[in-house]
């Protein structure tokens, strides 16, 4: 039995941060290389902010990848909650030096001071919304020693404006947002991620009346995005296996992208 022609597809919606899965458009291009060009300059902290699913993490992989080529950089994809095992982790990461028991702050820095670097090695946080006060004052030193620099990860929120946040008011930083994909940008995103995968004909399937659908169901949100085409392309493998007759290979069925979306729970049945 032949493969359905939608299993790429589906494929390549999975809900998994890879950079090679980056698709480069006009704005999320321009962020990206403020990004960059922040690190660049003398801050000790940059802050990378928005909603979840707007593309944060997968800056952060993008930057490690590219960075990672010329300096030393370290990601925490998954925040490391307790003080002392971030600081062994760290260690480790930074400067291949292991630890046999706990270690507190003053014991990290007198072993960071034993290494100098031709760049100041970067360490990229994801959700550091987690971390807690104590954990990110500890973090705020080690930027202010400038031994390490740091692009932090947070979510912003609807009750509070992260800029305000206490643990950067007096800290010299840079914040850049993210934000959803307008109706424009969402066709561009799905379409290039289709033709790189080599689905050129289920890529051409999306008009902007579907487009347009998709974009109300998921506000642009790139996470939300990938969950509905999933579960769209998911249930026209089954239509393919199972009442073919009922495809319409021209263009995508605005029926199907509501079911998608009742099965995501973007949409209340």
């Amino acid at each position: 039995m032949k493969n359905s022609p939608f299993e790429t597809p589906q494929n390549v919606f999975m809900d998994v941060v890879d950079v090679k899965d980056y698709v480069q458009l006009d704005r999320v291009s321009s962020i990206y290389q403020a990004l960059k060009d922040s690190v660049k300059k003398p801050l000790k902290m940059i802050l990378l902010f928005g909603k979840p699913g707007t593309g944060k993490s997968m800056l952060l992989n993008k930057l490690h990848s590219d960075l990672s080529k010329r300096q030393k950089v370290v990601i925490f994809h998954t925040p490391i909650i307790d003080e002392s095992e971030f600081l062994i982790t760290l260690a480790k990461e930074l400067y291949d030096v292991e630890f046999a028991s706990e270690v507190n702050f003053t014991q990290f820095d007198k072993i960071a001071s034993r290494f100098k670097f031709e760049e100041i090695p970067l360490l990229l946080l994801d959700e550091a919304q987690l971390y807690s006060a104590s954990l990110m004052e500890k973090i705020r030193l080690l930027s202010d020693s400038r031994k390490i620099k740091f692009v932090i990860s947070l979510h912003k929120t609807e009750k509070e404006d992260i800029i305000a946040k206490e643990h950067f008011q007096t800290r010299i930083w840079e914040s850049i947002e993210l934000v959803n994909a307008t109706r424009a940008e969402l066709k561009i995103y799905i379409q290039k991620k289709l033709m790189k995968a080599n689905s050129f004909d289920v890529a051409n399937m999306f008009n902007d009346n579907n487009i347009k659908t998709v974009h109300k169901h998921t506000n642009g949100n790139y996470r939300d995005t990938n969950k509905l085409m999933f579960s769209l392309f998911q249930i026209y493998s089954w239509y393919e296996e199972n009442q073919p007759t009922k495809i319409n290979y021209a263009s995508i069925t605005p029926k199907i992208i509501e079911m998608a979306a009742i099965h995501t729970g973007l949409l209340d049945a």
